[in-house]
């Protein structure tokens, strides 16, 4: 008797779904959260884990919109630059005697302004986001050297500090963390129950599909590059309260464990697939092995090495996947019987 089909593939569902790259990503967060915390006394303290969730509020932030881009396939590496150059201005601004209150909405516009210039870019020019990107990661770098050289401007407002640094009243939430949530629920709802989701999963899957279905591509391309400089420039503002220095080389590398962030959490780096939960598991599950690596004492040059080897598994284990589903999906030539003679 022949199997029921709509049996099979009703049992297959459930496993798939449990099978599915952000679902991993989640499982092995809960498994790396049980085993830091056998292991290490001091990594389930709230304390310590109130930390670890501060110490990547500017990765979680520059995550959300890294995903947007992601899904529509563009990139932006240049966001851990416009982070320095963001903390440069606040320390050099500062310095001149301008309020914070000023500063800030300033540093914004030039986020917004840096981000303007790589949409513009990559949507008038027709030039690859990854090449003009890493272009304007030295260029915006430079800037921030030029504005604050090799100075570090401290004793900002104490006030501004405590947002920076300081918990939710009754709760172990840092400040930053609790905006990223807010900022976390719009994205998801953006992305997941929106036409403009919808519209960035389409670009991100077939261009010009996309361009001939009414999609204006190139507006919201610019769009996402503009809000990516926007995030960026307010995550520098919050890295330089944060650890109370204003420094050009802020944030120097920062893009990587974003990227790795986004990437590991199920976002294909061609675009069109991916989901905010998955990444948000990526956040928490690289800022937990940061934790643990400093807990036991590791250096920043091997926290490093396992971000990269991170980079490196989200990419190529996703494609090993889609490979071995194509291969079983593809029926074995069928070898014709010789005639009988």
């Amino acid at each position: 008797m022949a199997p029921d089909v709509t049996a099979v593939n009703s049992a297959r569902a459930p496993l798939s779904r449990f099978l599915r790259w952000d679902v991993l990503v989640g499982i092995l967060l809960v498994v790396v959260f049980i085993g830091g915390a056998a292991g290490s006394p001091e990594f389930a303290n709230i304390d310590n884990l109130s930390f670890a969730l501060g110490d990547l509020g500017e990765i979680a932030l520059i995550a959300l919109a890294m995903t947007l881009l992601v899904v529509a396939a563009e990139v932006d590496l240049s966001v851990a630059s416009v982070l320095g150059l963001s903390s440069a201005l606040v320390g050099n601004l500062w310095d001149a005697g301008w309020a914070i209150e000023t500063i800030i909405p300033l540093v914004i516009v030039v986020g917004a302004v840096c981000g303007l210039v790589n949409g513009l870019l990559v949507t008038r020019l027709g030039l690859p986001s990854l090449a003009v990107t890493i272009g304007t990661l030295a260029l915006y770098r430079g800037l921030a050297l030029v504005v604050l050289g090799d100075r570090a401007i401290a004793e900002f407002p104490q006030t501004y500090v405590n947002l920076a640094v300081g918990d939710v009243p009754g709760t172990p939430i840092p400040y930053p963390v609790a905006v990223f949530a807010v900022l976390a629920v719009i994205t998801a709802v953006l992305l997941h129950a929106t036409g403009f989701g919808r519209a960035l999963f389409a670009i991100g899957a077939q261009v010009e599909a996309a361009h001939f279905a009414g999609i204006r591509v190139k507006r919201i391309k610019l769009i996402l590059f503009v809000v990516s400089g926007v995030v960026a420039a307010f995550a520098g503002v919050v890295y330089t309260l944060r650890y109370g220095s204003a420094r050009a080389d802020n944030g120097s590398g920062l893009e990587l464990a974003v990227i790795a962030a986004v990437l590991l959490g199920g976002v294909d780096f061609d675009g069109g697939r991916g989901t905010l939960g998955g990444v948000i598991a990526g956040v928490l599950l690289i800022g937990l092995l940061r934790n643990l690596l400093m807990l036991n004492d590791v250096s920043t040059e091997i926290q490093s090495i396992v971000t990269g080897l991170l980079l490196v598994i989200s990419v190529i284990t996703p494609r090993l996947v889609a490979v071995a589903r194509q291969r079983r999906r593809v029926p074995s030539p069928v070898v014709p019987t010789p005639p009988t003679t």
